[in-house]
């Protein structure tokens, strides 16, 4: 059925959200002021120009609209979903059939991903470090996968036209690197621990200085 509503966001939305501004809110305030100075008689024959013109003042003068800015998920509400993803990663590499050697080398990795993401206060400091929640984000949401996929892939191919370099090698090199990225972030996250050791140290023997 046909309706006579403006669509969002068209002509008659802006123009109403005009009316509603604090630019025609102030400048109607100006307007109305010029009206009075017409009625007491100092605006003489030009008072239109006048009207108009404290009317356009008065618009230049307001305060612009507050535009609310975007929502982002706060920290823990993005280690929340890390850690959903790394139970799907999971799930899936559980139903992949790997090389031992590789497979001991993917489960010590979501091993350490876990770690770090289990609730707590490693995962506290975790989240007081964007790039680090990045790269482990970005690790079990791309890297992993895409490691257990294209070995996958790669083997059947092997399988058809044996050569080259074995999928395999590649399967652990590829997780040997994870698996160093990961150790670095670690690392990183004690160190961040161990500045604000030291500073608290610092702050107290200031405070028995003083």
């Amino acid at each position: 059925m046909a309706t006579n509503r403006a669509p969002a966001g068209g002509p008659s939305a802006r123009v109403l959200a005009y009316l509603e501004s604090r630019k025609n809110l102030a400048g109607s305030v100006c307007g109305l002021a010029g009206l009075g100075l017409t009625l007491a008689g100092v605006a003489g024959a030009y008072w239109p120009v006048v009207v108009v013109g404290l009317y356009g003042a008065g618009a230049l003068i307001a305060p612009p609209e507050r535009v609310d800015a975007p929502h982002f998920p706060d920290p823990a509400q993005q280690l929340g979903v890390v850690r959903e993803d790394l139970g799907r990663l999971r799930a899936y590499v559980a139903e992949v059939e790997l090389p031992a050697v590789a497979g001991a080398r993917l489960s010590e990795l979501l091993g350490l991903y876990a770690a770090l993401l289990d609730p707590g206060w490693v995962a506290d400091v975790l989240a007081t470090e964007p790039e680090a929640v990045h790269r482990l984000s970005r690790a079990i949401r791309l890297d992993v996968p895409e490691c257990v996929d294209t070995y996958n892939r790669t083997r059947w191919w092997t399988r058809l036209t044996p050569g080259g370099e074995s999928p395999e090698r590649h399967l652990e090199r590829q997780l040997t690197l994870l698996l160093e990225e990961a150790e670095r972030v670690t690392a990183d996250l004690r160190e961040t621990e161990a500045r604000r050791q030291q500073t608290h140290t610092t702050y107290l023997e200031g405070r028995r200085e003083s």
